[in-house]
């Protein structure tokens, strides 16, 4: 298992947090993903982790992929 902390930009409320949350979660080996919409902040644990997919994945329900903090 690995932790990474990426920075995603548009979340302004708690559904964008969900929002972002069930789109990293669907990419393959992510365990679990907090992200926090007042820093932009999103914490993953997974293994294996794909950074390529995360960043497609949260692309994909309209917010931008900053990288890994």
């Amino acid at each position: 298992m690995e932790t990474k902390t990426v920075l995603v930009e548009g979340m302004t409320c708690n559904h964008c947090k969900a929002n972002v949350e069930r789109a990293i979660n669907s990419v393959e080996g992510v365990k679990e993903t907090i992200a926090d919409p007042a820093t932009g902040m999103v914490k993953i644990v997974a293994e294996n982790l794909d950074l390529t997919k995360v960043k497609a994945s949260v692309e994909k329900v309209g917010y931008t992929y900053s990288g890994e903090k």
